[in-house]
């Protein structure tokens, strides 16, 4: 890929002016903006870049190529047009964003991120942890291997347990799905994966079934659930409710006495914690 001087690549009659289009190609995705707003931070790298102090690559559209992230490029981008931060209410990526930020060097965008994570922190302090739960019992049939080539129909009641998580914390979501996994084709798989949103957590899994050979729960992609370190499976809501407890205290979360109804926790359907600190 072949280098080039910003002044180089456009030659001084074609030299585009400071408000004309420039294509750049990041990662492999391409932006279009303004050689004004690429150097609107002189002191950064891109201003460097751009304003001929630095040489540049071209792709093989003759695109300024930057072999960087070219997904969060755009917040960047977004920074040098408006000199304001504007991130997504479930942005998961700023340690990568950060990393970009100090790559670029554009310096108010570095102290615009600090001061993020610091507005992102005070809000984590303080947070409430919602679980709704349900139980069903359903049947379920199975063959039984009684002999080689002899086979025989089974079934047998089986557990389904339920669980809707909801947490305005989503580091402590995190820690949750660092200590829960999911059992399946014989392996432990983490729950992060089934993560709906950074603030929402659904969990399906079944208890042991009696008589049921392993590799049913395979073939009726039947799910257990267990927690680690203890290395329990957890088949039951009792079980389930004492593990997750231990973990929310832990974390500095208490039970929330005013909600929900007493009959309700007591009978495992809701539990609401809360988190000063």
């Amino acid at each position: 890929m072949p280098f080039c001087n910003i002044k180089d690549y456009f030659p001084a009659p074609q030299r585009p002016a400071m408000s004309d289009p420039i294509t750049l190609n990041v990662g492999g995705k391409l932006y279009t903006t303004s050689l004004a707003t690429l150097t609107s931070f002189p002191d950064s790298m891109l201003g460097a870049m751009f304003s001929g102090k630095m040489p540049t690559k071209r792709d093989s559209q003759g695109n300024c190529f930057i072999d960087r992230d070219g997904k969060v490029f755009r917040y960047i981008l977004n920074f040098l047009r408006t000199s304001h931060l504007d991130l997504p209410e479930d942005f998961q990526e700023m340690g990568l964003l950060r990393r970009e930020a100090d790559f670029y060097q554009v310096q108010p965008l570095i102290e615009a991120l600090q001061e993020k994570e610091v507005e992102l922190s005070k809000a984590e302090k303080n947070a409430m942890l919602n679980i709704t739960l349900n139980q069903r019992v359903q049947t379920v049939h199975f063959t039984v291997r009684e002999a080689p080539q002899i086979y025989s129909l089974s079934s047998s009641s089986m557990e389904v347990f339920n669980a809707n998580i909801f947490s305005t914390s989503c580091l402590f979501l995190k820690l949750l799905g660092s200590k829960l996994f999911y059992c399946s084709n014989g392996n432990l798989s983490s729950i992060t994966s089934h993560l709906q949103d950074p603030n929402h957590l659904t969990l399906d899994w079944v208890a042991n079934v009696e008589g049921l050979p392993e590799e049913e729960y395979t073939k009726q992609n039947l799910k257990r659930l267990w927690v680690v370190p203890a290395n329990k499976q957890i088949n039951s809501f009792q079980v389930f409710v004492e593990e997750v407890l231990k973990i929310a205290l832990s974390d500095g979360f208490c039970i929330d006495s005013s909600h929900p109804h007493a009959v309700d926790f007591m009978n495992n359907k809701i539990i609401r914690l809360i988190r000063y600190r």
